[in-house]
């Protein structure tokens, strides 16, 4: 949440929605979190990097703020940690939408 409002320009939006979703293959559920912003987005290069400590390149938010590089680095591996999952999509100044998966 903060990314996307770090990366989305002032009076921009971000969306945040939730969904319970059954596994068809497992009798497992999960919870679905996705937000989503219509900020600076990101080209192919940094999408493949995103989640690796390697390569890292640190982009200043819309206003110039900063970052470290490691928090969605750490957040994709809480959330593997307990059982989930996270994807991404994005395109270069279109936005980015995030959605974390986990088990109810």
């Amino acid at each position: 949440m903060s990314n996307a409002i770090k990366f989305t320009p002032n009076l921009g939006e971000v969306h945040v929605l939730s969904e319970q979703i059954k596994d068809e293959s497992s009798p497992k559920e999960f919870i679905s979190i996705t937000v989503v912003d219509h900020g600076i987005g990101m080209d192919n290069t940094t999408l493949e990097n995103l989640f690796t400590i390697d390569n890292k390149s640190i982009a200043l938010g819309t206003n110039n703020e900063t970052g470290t590089g490691l928090g969605l680095v750490l957040c994709k591996e809480f959330i593997e940690k307990h059982g989930g999952s996270i994807q991404v999509q994005s395109a270069k100044n279109k936005g980015s939408k995030f959605t974390v998966s986990l088990p109810v």
